[in-house]
């Protein structure tokens, strides 16, 4: 990711008349301890001169010039190009002594520093500011050195205000307190002051100062320079034991980074100026230029592409889609990218946990803006997820519905409650509005019915709890029970819950749109089922009057192949509730029933109605059903409104901090229908209630059925990230407004598509971003049309293999959730062979009539995990033609192994192969043998080096299609999944080395709280090993001292091959007995004279030994951390006896591209 900036500077002094220059002294090289890597350097003097370098007493280097003529100008030119790679300022270690502030150096220490800690007399103003240090305080309560220097940097950045000064000199500190402002040179010498009063010894630093645009802009505080910048700057230095020399900058208020190019470093800034001499009176006049300029940057995730490469691509995908259009393919492409938060990574909610205690807030912000962006008179529905074993509470699912047609579901978004928004709604308010929406549905209101939670039950929960305990605060080891208990307790068991209203839609022409009618129950008052899921999902409907299978009300879904009518004109259904209620239509003519006990007691079921009131009995009366009577008129489903706190969607712990200041929002509950005209029609209903009552409520419950007619966008949660299920794209403009649009909507909700392990690897987000094609309607998807095309993608990607790795996530291999089909059982080649053949038989059988079902059942059992999942394989055809359910019949295709990209366009590039290979395979379908990779699968193409290789091989044959893909536009991919290590050059050898794929090993089962669980083993890592110009007769590279079987590539003097290590140690891992082989030493040998050459070294972990307690914040810092842990240097001393060069050496039968340092 390093850009190499190029600096020009130039200075320019003009004299009116031929002028005697006397020694001059030019201190504008970069100094000894420079942490940038400065690539290349020109200092360039006129007129004619003689030059001596040297350094001067602290060891700063300096030119010494004589000029033998007279002149009438001096100019100095440099110019010096810097690799602007990212380092972390604070990544240093204390002595134990100066780990936290006051501290005193060493005797030896102390005598060493004696010019930095020299102290002027204080004066007026300076002896005022230095008393705002507590000392007193601070030998009471020492503080972390380091907090100790951010504190006082960043106060005078706030205290002092930056001027441009062009006078020569720097002002004294009282001169700067008094005026409260001074240039960066004034600002860093009264830091110097300050902490050597402190009795830290500290310098004055001068040098350039280089700041280029920023990649990524700031989304709260400022974002940088808009334009890449550089110029002459100062700041301060301070001596930490055991870190050294650490630099702060009081102008911004930061520590030192990579812009920061020391020239000088001095105890006084008179010997820190950058030109220093006498020269004879004169006029002169003073030229200065200083600018930067990029000339190389490399492929990185946060910029991947130019503009000019960009617009190439959107070219591109007009090419495409005209094809598309051309062939009449009809395709559409959504997909499922995930996010992770960008506060607090190390949260469990951020890496393993589905729920968390943020995660939902997060999901609403970012709801709210894809609502405003796509949903424009839709409506927001917080539905149920995915539920999955060992799971105490399903996930939610926050939907956007909005009509293809364009015209409005919900008309008042104000409407809808922010959950994040403090409210307090009371039990009367849904009272309120149940009882005007049944008015407004023409129902009568009194068989809604009151819902408490189970008085009985948790009476004997409560007896049940030690003796000792209060059950407020019940101890228990479930926190979920435990709040719960303390929930349903102070609230209360004769509490309210929320009302129901039993509702069906009508089912006869010409009748009630509408109906409702009573809930016979045993019990006296309608119990929930204990829980905390919302009380839709917890009515005691196995307490209703039994009803035979024949006479269920099951519920049938419409077949999604079936045509569908034009959905009711928005106005008609706004005005049908949005002023009077309906006519109601009351039957007065059904029997009569009287309360009473139990059946156990002889007598008939409790009839629960009106509204709460004890013995009340509903003046309308309703057949009763008699006993092992099929009871199939009675109302099954229903609408539910109940006032709970929106903390209880966030987690026990989340919801007992809010017990202390409790909310109430409105929650309705959606019932079941079948029809979406009929979800329509009560939706217009409820808005039209919380419109006329001036409440918000927030929509939950069963969302509308699934339906062309309908567009959808859900947010959900994932074990570790946020999902998004982004509604299809028809065209790649779409594509392209609905991928940048979503990245950008979830930077702006604080949501990053970044993630990283603690050494500073890029893993994406390990959520994935399953890419789902398909078409606009199951009947128009192009693989049930033409099923060669679905076979063409699986043999294609089959018999390239780095499309399979090149995109994918870190966790690959058979026991993966996206294996390839090769994947640890050759036999899938032979059976998939069988398959593709049967495809091709009963397509020239069936033309275009080919029965869509035949290409689910011929690849179902093959498109596998190796458990017999058919949702965890790479190519998931679950949703294309299933036998489950109509949802399983929509005629899409799930790629599951793509990673999420770091970047939008990088996601973009990605959905553009995609669709030029489906344009290629439509056109012409791809016929080819299945290659058996054998181990090579998981030897040569775990190497990013033949990753290209082939991925190169397929832009090849695109481009013979007419499809011009640059490989450039791939660079960052590749970047993104093998980071570079570090490089090394010596005698015309090149040496690179690059992260690798390692297949993670899914170890046995082990016991648990919960049940059984299985463990990863991620212990193994791989690097490759690249290298040029070398003489395979007289070199071989090591590892730690063993060769390796470097492979050539086809090119003279290039070789390749990867080093299989154990990086670390974990308590359950495969071999528990081999212990780390770090760091990684990598040695150049020379066979003829037995020595290393050169070498380097790589560290896994952090050389100086500090153990990182936290994640990388962002791709800087990630970087930071990997480039800190190689070394170009570090070889193996000494005569080294390690056998044959290159040629000679043995390798692996099975594996003869890796050498594996566990054998």
């Amino acid at each position: 990711m390093s850009i190499h900036a190029a600096l020009h500077h130039v200075t320019h002094y003009s004299y009116d008349r031929l002028v005697e220059l006397g020694p001059q002294v030019i201190r504008l090289r970069p100094a000894p301890h420079c942490r940038s890597n400065v690539i290349s350097y020109s200092l360039q003097v006129e007129p004619e001169h003689f030059i001596n370098w040297q350094q001067d007493p602290f060891a700063n280097y300096q030119a010494r010039l004589v000029f033998p003529e007279k002149t009438r100008e001096f100019k100095v030119t440099v110019d010096l190009v810097v690799e602007m790679a990212v380092y972390n300022p604070f990544d240093f270690f204390l002595e134990p002594h100066a780990e936290k502030f006051p501290f005193t150096y060493g005797v030896s220490s102390a005598l060493e520093l004696a010019p930095y800690l020299v102290t002027n007399r204080l004066t007026p103003n300076f002896k005022h500011y230095f008393k705002n240090i507590d000392f007193k305080a601070l030998k009471r309560e020492p503080i972390r050195t380091i907090d100790f220097l951010v504190q006082i940097n960043q106060k005078l950045h706030q205290d002092i205000a930056y001027t441009i000064r062009m006078e020569p000199g720097v002002q004294t500190p009282e001169e700067t307190l008094t005026l409260r402002s001074g240039s960066c040179r004034d600002s860093a010498w009264l830091l110097v002051n300050l902490l050597r009063h402190c009795g830290l010894a500290a310098r004055f630093a001068s040098g350039y100062l280089i700041q280029l645009a920023p990649d990524v802009k700031s989304l709260d505080g400022p974002s940088g320079t808009e334009v890449d910048f550089t110029d002459l700057h100062a700041w301060c230095e301070v001596y930490l034991p055991g870190a050294g020399w650490i630099g702060l900058d009081p102008t911004s208020g930061l520590l030192a980074g990579e812009g920061h190019i020391p020239l000088a470093c001095t105890p006084q800034p008179s010997s820190a100026a950058p030109i220093e001499g006498l020269v004879d009176e004169a006029e002169v006049e003073f030229g200065h230029e200083m600018k930067v300029t990029r000339v190389l940057e490399s492929p990185r995730v946060t910029k991947p592409y130019t503009e000019d490469e960009w617009m190439e691509v959107l070219a591109l995908g007009d090419e495409v889609d005209r094809r598309l259009v051309e062939g009449d393919v009809r395709l559409t492409m959504g997909g499922e990218p995930t996010f992770v938060g960008v506060h607090d990574r190390d949260a469990p909610e951020w890496n393993t946990d589905a729920l968390g205690p943020t995660k939902r807030g997060f999901a609403t912000e970012l709801v709210h803006k894809l609502r405003a962006e796509y949903g424009d008179g839709g409506f927001l529905h917080f539905g149920q997820g995915k539920w999955y074993p060992g799971e105490q509470l399903p996930r939610w699912a926050l939907g956007i519905y909005w009509r293809t047609d364009g015209h409005p579901c919900w008309h008042n978004p104000d409407l809808f409650a922010d959950e994040r928004v403090p409210s307090s709604y009371t039990t009367e308010d849904a009272q309120r509005f149940t009882q005007t929406l049944a008015r407004k549905l023409g129902l009568d209101d009194q068989f809604i019915t009151p819902g408490f939670e189970d008085t009985w039950y948790y009476l004997w929960r409560e007896r049940r709890l030690p003796v000792n305990v209060d059950p407020f605060d019940a101890k228990l080891d479930d926190e979920m029970e435990r709040v719960r208990l303390r929930r349903v307790f102070s609230q209360g068991l004769d509490k309210t819950v929320g009302y129901v209203l039993p509702l069906k839609a009508g089912e006869v022409a010409g009748g009630p749109r509408w109906s409702t009618g009573p809930w016979f129950l045993r019990d006296e008052r309608m119990y929930l089922v204990p829980g905390d899921s919302p009380m839709g999902l917890r009515l005691p409907l196995d307490s209703l009057p039994w009803v035979s299978q024949a006479d269920y009300p099951y519920a049938i879904e419409q077949d999604h192949f079936a045509e569908r009518k034009p959905l009711p004109h928005a106005a008609a259904l706004r005005a049908q509730y949005s002023h009077h209620a309906r006519h109601t239509h009351y039957d007065h003519h059904i029997n009569t029933h009287v309360a009473g006990g139990g059946l156990a007691q002889g007598g008939t079921v409790g009839l629960q109605t009106g509204m709460g009131q004890d013995g009340f009995v509903p003046t309308t009366a309703h057949a009763v059903p008699a006993k092992d009577q099929s009871a199939h008129w009675i109302t099954r489903t229903a609408i539910c409104v109940e006032v709970r706190d929106p903390s209880r969607a966030n987690g026990p712990a989340v919801e007992l901090k809010a017990m202390d200041n409790p909310q109430g929002l409105i929650y309705v509950f959606m019932p079941p229908l079948g029809n979406l005209e009929d979800y329509l029609e009560l939706l217009s209903a409820i808005e039209a209630t919380a419109e006329e009552l001036g409440v918000r409520i927030v929509l939950e419950g069963y969302p509308p059925p699934r339906d062309v007619r309908l567009k959808v966008l859900q947010v959900t949660p994932d074990p570790g990230v946020i999902e998004v299920n982004i509604h299809p794209a028809a065209n790649w403009l779409e594509i392209v407004d609905h991928t940048e649009f979503l990245y950008k909507a979830a930077f702006e909700s604080r949501l990053s598509a970044e993630k990283f392990m603690t050494d500073g690897r890029h893993t994406g987000t390990g959520g994935g971003n399953h890419i789902v094609m398909g078409g606009a309607t199951p009947a128009d998807s192009p693989f049930l049309r033409k099923p060669e095309l679905l076979a063409s993608l699986i043999l294609y990607w089959h018999n390239h293999p780095s499309l399979s790795y090149l995109f994918s996530g870190m966790f690959i291999g058979p026991t993966s959730q996206a294996p390839r089909v090769d994947e640890a059982r050759n036999d899938q080649i032979y059976e998939l062979e069988i398959a593709l053949a049967e495809i091709q038989k009963n397509r020239a059988k069936y033309g275009a009539d080919m029965p869509p079902w035949l290409v689910d059942r011929t690849l179902r059992n093959l498109l596998i995990d190796v458990t017999g999942n058919t949702h965890r394989s790479e190519f998931c055809i679950d949703k294309l033609y299933s036998p489950d359910s109509s949802t399983g019949r929509l005629g899409l295709l799930e790629l599951r192994a793509f990673e999420m990209p770091p970047h939008e366009r990088m996601s973009i590039v990605q959905q553009l192969l995609l669709r030029a290979l489906v344009a290629r395979f439509w056109e012409q379908p791809y016929q080819a043998p299945a290659t058996r990779w054998g181990t090579e699968l998981h030897d040569r193409f775990l190497l990013p080096h033949f990753v290209k290789a082939d991925f190169d091989d397929v832009l090849t044959e695109l481009g013979d299609c007419g499809f011009q893909f640059d490989p450039a536009w791939f660079a960052p991919h590749f970047e993104f999944r093998f980071p570079r290590v570090g490089d090394l050059q010596t005698l015309g050898i090149n040496l690179t080395v690059r992260n690798a794929l390692e297949p993670w090993h899914v170890m046995g089962e082990e016991g648990s709280s919960g049940g059984t669980v299985r463990y990863v083993d991620s212990s193994l890592e791989r690097v490759e090993v690249h290298v040029s110009g070398l003489n395979p007769s007289r070199h071989t590279i090591t590892v730690n001292g063993r060769p390796l079987p470097l492979q050539p590539t086809g090119t003279v003097g290039e070789y390749v091959a990867g080093v299989r290590y154990r990086a670390w140690a974990p308590s359950s891992a495969l071999h528990p007995t081999i212990g780390v082989h770090v760091p990684l030493t990598f040695d150049i040998v020379d066979t003829w004279m037995k020595r290393s050459i050169g070498g380097c070294q790589y560290h896994v972990a952090h050389p100086g030994g500090r153990n990182y307690d936290s994640f990388p914040v962002n791709a800087y810092e990630a970087e930071s951390r990997r480039l800190a842990r190689f070394f170009p240097l570090g070889h193996t001393p000494g005569k080294l006896d390690i056998g044959p060069a290159t040629v000679g050496v043995a390798a692996s039968k099975e594996f003869p591209f890796t050498l594996d340092l566990r054998r």
